[in-house]
């Protein structure tokens, strides 16, 4: 009973050597060839032939064209200034100096790049440069150089001018402002005994050729506030002799009350 079970065991074991690989599908089709490829390799790996290895199929080249950065990216950038520096050169029989700088750990080599448009090398700063010449200071105040205001200038003699100015100073007491007088009218005290806005008819007006009065009338001052004087001088804002108040507001040549009444309530 046990030679019979070790005799199944063993021919399992032989017809499974025997069985032909069944090919990986889960790879996908036509990654390693043309979708008839894969069917005769699969056809002869069942019928147990044996299966050459696929060629290998060498990449395309990458044309020169694809190797271009993109537009907008830092090597396109890069690239076209380094354009536009090449061709705005007007001696380029000056070597190149062999600069770089160092910006987040990585080397730029600008070449020509430092060179101004001149042609010339631009200068090279360092302590041991000889120090600038000196142009005439003739007009400049010395008043913060001690050595030489003290030579022109004592502790006693700042002392004496400052007991000269002390004893001209002299304090004025404020005094009353005199009263207005011979001056007509005051329109400061018109318009804060006022309270209606400009436009608002509060006198009745009477008369013909309104507007061309209007005109002639406060043609003949230079502001509102001297029409306005001259309209309470003549009575009013009662009577309107000249025309200068055609709305009957009580204010002449157009005249507003209101900035007077702005600074009384301010102050």
């Amino acid at each position: 009973m046990m030679k019979r079970v070790l005799l199944s065991i063993a021919a399992g074991v032989v017809l499974a050597a025997c069985q032909p690989a069944v090919p990986d599908s889960g790879r996908g089709v036509g990654f390693d060839g043309t979708l008839e490829d894969l069917q005769r390799q699969r056809d002869a790996q069942l019928a147990g032939q044996i299966v050459p290895a696929p060629a290998v199929v060498s990449a395309q080249p990458l044309e020169s064209s694809s190797l271009a950065p993109a537009p907008g990216s830092a090597a396109a950038t890069a690239a076209e200034t380094q354009r536009v520096l090449a061709a705005t050169r007007r001696n380029p029989a000056i070597p190149a100096p062999q600069t770089s700088v160092a910006a987040s750990g990585a080397s730029i080599g600008l070449g020509n790049d430092l060179r101004t448009n001149s042609g010339q090398e631009p200068l090279q700063a360092s302590p041991s440069n000889a120090p600038p010449e000196l142009v005439n200071t003739a007009g400049i105040s010395r008043e913060n150089n001690f050595d030489a205001v003290s030579s022109q200038r004592s502790i006693e003699g700042d002392a004496a001018r400052l007991a000269r100015n002390r004893a001209q100073y002299e304090v004025v007491q404020p005094e009353a402002l005199p009263s207005r007088t011979g001056t007509g009218p005051n329109v400061v005290a018109y318009a804060l005994q006022t309270s209606h806005p400009r436009g608002t008819q509060v006198y009745r007006r009477i008369g013909l050729n309104k507007a061309s009065k209007f005109q002639r009338a406060c043609a003949q001052h230079a502001t509102s506030d001297e029409a306005q004087i001259a309209f309470l001088s003549q009575g009013g804002p009662e009577r309107d002799r000249q025309g200068m108040d055609p709305d009957g507001d009580g204010y002449a040549c157009n005249w507003d009350p209101a900035p007077f009444r702005r600074a009384a309530q301010q102050g």
